[in-house]
């Protein structure tokens, strides 16, 4: 499983709660566009429309040797290949007040594009001050563990 991106931010914006890996359909040039790492998955989103899962606002720039620069969009809706019950289960959850769904990483697994999404919550300002709290507590914690041995 080789990583080509991944949304630093989301663990810092949301507070995240299922993961899902889905599939995403891609056309031939995307595929070699995101093969080079030229993926931005900041501010991008899930959408469920019609039952089915889209990825939003994901920025896959146009590979680098294509011809018709015009015909690579990159921006455009990309459809996510899920299961039914997983569908099913995402669009019950998001249903609650306040919920969304983040991409986390792109990655190949096996020849095959995938992306991890997760069911998230934004933060509150506060919220995410007690995080960096919480880690650098954690962090000297680990530390005065390791003087000690």
């Amino acid at each position: 499983m080789t990583v080509i991106a991944t949304n630093r931010q989301a663990g810092h914006k949301y507070q995240l709660f299922d993961r899902y890996e889905a599939g995403i359909a891609l056309r031939g040039s995307e595929v070699k566009s995101v093969r080079e790492g030229r993926v931005n998955l900041k501010d991008s989103f899930v959408r469920i429309v019609r039952g089915e899962a889209f990825l939003l606002n994901c920025h896959i720039s146009p590979y680098s040797h294509i011809q018709d620069i015009r015909m690579a969009d990159p921006v455009r809706m990309r459809k996510l290949l899920l299961k039914r019950s997983e569908i099913d289960r995402l669009s019950g959850q998001i249903a609650k007040k306040g919920l969304t769904i983040v991409p986390l990483s792109v990655y190949f697994k096996k020849g095959l594009a995938k992306v991890e999404i997760a069911v998230a919550k934004g933060k509150m300002e506060f919220d995410k001050r007690e995080t960096i709290r919480r880690r650098i507590a954690d962090r000297e914690a680990q530390q005065a563990i390791k003087r000690r041995k």
